[in-house]
């Protein structure tokens, strides 16, 4: 091919333009299928691509607020462990572990415990090759293996699973109450071919009840992940520790769709593949479907209980004891995760355990 042949090729569409081609060619798009394309299209999905942690990407998660949310896990992990019988092997699992910091501040407060990490396989459930290659460098010699699904992991050991903010990543349905009934929100296009949030009549899963203007959410696949986690607690023993944000029983739902980029809400139609898109956590659907597979589910915690029984005021203060220099910075690392105007209340903590088993900070008081 001659340089002015190359020359004269079309440029690639991006993904708005690959979004807009596919919805004029077969119709709108549920926002299940808008949010899975938008963050994991193979070309230009932003955890394919560009997931931006830390200050200096799109949001920050708790543990890169500070080291104590890992240790504090690393230390349920270790107690839940023992509290199993100390077997060896087995499986613990991160699914969504990021760039690493949990699993890393995990395992080294789990090193507390003899025998604890000796006795881990750890098994790292990530599908974004960028990130991959971030845990590599920072856990490299932890010796993880990788996989692209629970799946993925050998079934026949124990389990102990951890995910933090992965239930949000989901894909999830919106249906609102119109006056003709219930419609599933879709993304569609306008005349000008521009991205557009549109309705198609359907019935929620459970043909529920509302007032004209009210917004269910449903997600099969957070649906199909507690069932899946509840088998494998339910067959092999352990436990998961599911830890997002969304509301307990009897809280508010409603419209929770949004998209970050650069810690800005912005509008999710407006940089497809360039924001994270998420969803609140639907707990009480997990909680069923594992239950329904034979699990357990202790009562939901929020994050500043389930932090505040793991002893996280005590590890603040030792961290401020041994560094006063950095005696305000932890403090205001404290607040971020426990104060209830931030992180403390919004966030919650969900346990799966197999049968038999009390993990430790659930346990009834």
């Amino acid at each position: 091919m001659t340089p002015s042949a190359s020359a004269r090729l079309p440029a690639p569409m991006d993904l708005r333009e690959r979004l807009a081609a596919q919805i004029a060619a077969t119709g709108p798009l549920t926002l299940a299928q808008y949010t899975t394309i938008c963050l994991h299209d193979p070309q230009a999905g932003y955890y394919a691509t560009r997931p931006g942690l830390g200050a200096a990407g799109d949001f920050i998660t708790a543990p890169l607020v500070s080291q104590m949310f890992g240790e504090l896990i690393g230390l349920w992990t270790a107690a839940c462990w023992r509290a199993m019988g100390s077997p060896a092997p087995f499986r613990l699992v991160e699914m969504g572990p990021g760039d690493g910091t949990l699993m890393s501040d995990l395992l080294r407060a789990g090193r507390a415990v003899p025998g604890f990490v000796e006795a881990a396989e750890l098994w790292l459930v990530e599908v974004s090759a960028p990130l991959r290659t971030l845990q590599a460098e920072r856990l490299g010699q932890a010796a993880p293996q990788w996989a692209d699904s629970l799946d993925a992991v050998p079934d026949g050991a124990p389990m102990i699973l951890v995910a933090n903010e992965l239930l949000d990543c989901l894909p999830t349905q919106q249906f609102v109450r119109t006056e003709k009934g219930w419609a599933e929100r879709m993304v569609g296009l306008n005349e000008a071919g521009e991205l557009i949030f549109g309705l198609s009549a359907a019935l929620p899963p459970d043909g529920r009840h509302g007032e004209v203007g009210a917004v269910f959410e449903t997600s099969p696949a957070q649906a199909a992940l507690g069932a899946q986690i509840g088998a494998r607690l339910a067959a092999d023993g352990g436990a998961a520790l599911l830890i997002d944000y969304g509301p307990a029983a009897g809280e508010a739902g409603g419209d929770t769709f949004q998209a970050l980029k650069g810690h800005e809400k912005v509008d999710p139609l407006a940089c497809p593949g360039q924001a994270d898109l998420t969803f609140h956590a639907d707990f009480a659907g997990v909680a069923q479907a594992a239950q329904a597979e034979g699990a357990r589910a202790a009562p939901l915690l929020t994050q500043a209980a389930f932090l505040g029984r793991m002893g996280i005021e005590a590890r603040a203060q030792a961290l401020a004891t041994a560094r006063p220099e950095r005696a305000a910075q932890i403090g205001r690392q404290f607040d971020r995760l426990t104060a209830q105007d931030q992180m403390g209340a919004l966030f919650k903590v969900l346990c799966l355990h197999g049968p038999g088993l009390v993990p430790p900070a659930f346990k009834a008081d």
